[in-house]
C-alpha cells in the first residue's frame, strides 16, 4: 500500500519527465530513480517507467500534430523497426536478473548523462543538405538500435532517436522532434503492452504517473522552443549523476 506522500513524488516525477522528455529528452533520469528511491525494485521501476511514460509521448506528439503530419510518410516507414526493436528490448528487460540489473543501473545512468551532455555536439552533426537523400540504410539500422535500449532502459531515448534521425534525414528540427516523440510513443508503447502481463508493474504508481506525465508531455511540446534547453539539460545531468552514484553506494 502507498502512502500519499509517495504517490505525490511519483506524480511530480512524472509531470517532469513528460516536460524534459518533450523538450530535450532524459526524463527517465528522473523518474526512474524517484522510483527507486520509493522502494520500488529496479526491474519493476524501470518497467513501470516505461508504461507510465507512454501518455507523456502522446501529449508530447500531440502538441507538435503539424510538424508531425510533415513526416508521415517517414513515420510510417519507421513504425515496424521502431515497434521489432522496442518489442525485443523489453523482452530482454524481462530475461534480466534484478540483481544483475542494479548493477547495471549506474552505468546506464551515467552513459546517459554522458549523452546528454553531449546533446549540442549530436546536433551539429545533424546539419545535412536539405537536397540530399535519406540514408535508408543507417535509418533502419539505427532506429532499430534505438528501440532495442528503449525497450530495455530508455534513459536517453529521444537523445539517441533525435542524434539518428539528424543524421540520416535532411529534415529541419522540428520535423525531426516530432518524429522523435512518435517514435519514442510507439516503442514505450509495444514495450508496455508486452509488460502489462508480466506481474513486475507497479499499478498504483502508473495511475498517478500516466497522468501527470500526458500533461508534462504536452506542457513541453508546447514550451518548445521557449524554454532554457542549457539550464534544463544541466538540471538533469546533476540529478542524474546524483542517482547514479546514490546506486553505486
Amino acid at each position: 500500500m502507498t502512502t500519499f506522500g509517495q504517490e505525490l513524488g511519483a506524480g511530480a516525477a512524472g509531470l517532469a519527465a513528460g516536460l524534459i522528455n518533450a523538450v530535450a529528452g532524459g526524463g527517465t533520469l528522473v523518474s526512474f530513480p524517484v522510483l527507486v528511491a520509493l522502494g520500488v525494485p529496479s526491474v519493476h521501476a524501470s518497467i513501470t517507467n516505461t508504461v507510465s511514460l507512454c501518455p507523456g509521448y502522446l501529449g508530447g506528439a500531440y502538441a507538435q500534430r503539424k510538424d508531425l503530419a510533415a513526416t508521415a510518410d517517414r513515420l510510417k516507414s519507421l513504425l515496424v523497426v521502431a515497434a521489432t526493436g522496442g518489442l525485443a528490448g523489453s523482452v530482454l528487460l524481462l530475461f534480466t536478473p534484478e540483481r544483475f540489473f542494479r548493477d547495471l543501473v549506474p552505468y546506464l545512468i551515467l552513459g546517459a548523462c554522458l549523452l546528454f551532455a553531449a546533446q549540442p555536439g549530436l546536433k551539429k552533426m545533424q546539419r545535412r543538405d536539405a537536397a540530399a537523400p535519406p540514408n535508408r540504410l543507417l535509418l533502419g539500422v539505427s532506429v532499430f538500435a534505438c528501440a532495442l535500449y528503449g525497450g530495455f532502459f530508455g534513459a536517453g531515448l529521444g537523445i539517441l532517436l533525435l542524434a539518428a534521425l539528424g543524421l540520416a534525414l535532411p529534415d529541419p528540427l522540428p520535423r525531426l522532434n516530432a518524429l522523435k516523440q512518435a517514435l519514442s510513443l510507439v516503442i514505450n508503447l509495444l514495450a508496455g503492452c508486452f509488460f502489462v502481463f508480466s506481474g513486475k508493474v507497479e499499478w498504483q504508481y502508473v495511475a498517478v504517473m500516466s497522468v501527470t506525465s500526458l500533461v508534462g508531455g504536452n506542457l513541453g511540446g508546447r514550451l518548445v522552443g521557449r524554454l532554457n534547453p542549457i539550464v534544463l539539460r544541466y538540471v538533469v545531468i546533476v540529478f542524474g549523476v546524483a542517482a547514479a552514484v546514490k546506486f553505486f553506494v
